[in-house]
């Protein structure tokens, strides 16, 4: 084996190592938000359970949450929305 081929196998070894690392932490991460992720099923649950929102209603809550926290431009978002709705191609 040549010194340069030596060096790709001990790279895709290093790589492959690296993945291997990166799925072990992933999936403990994973393990330790179930809870929170449970939490969130509960509040959802709650939330329709006690006739206080609809599931159309947090959906569209959570979008709106989701898109503030992303700081979409709102205006632009309107725009697109518009042109979209000129377009009619979904019905």
């Amino acid at each position: 084996m040549t010194k340069g081929n030596l060096k790709v196998v001990e790279s895709e070894a290093i790589k492959e190592e690296k993945i291997v690392d990166y799925i072990k932490s992933l999936s403990a991460l994973e393990e330790e938000m179930e809870p929170y992720k449970e939490q969130k099923r509960a509040l959802k649950q709650n939330y329709i359970e006690n006739g206080w929102l609809s599931k159309e209603e947090i959906s569209s809550a959570v979008k709106a949450f989701r898109l503030m926290k992303s700081e979409v431009d709102l205006e632009q978002m309107k725009d697109f929305f518009d042109l979209y709705s000129k377009t009619k191609v979904c019905g």
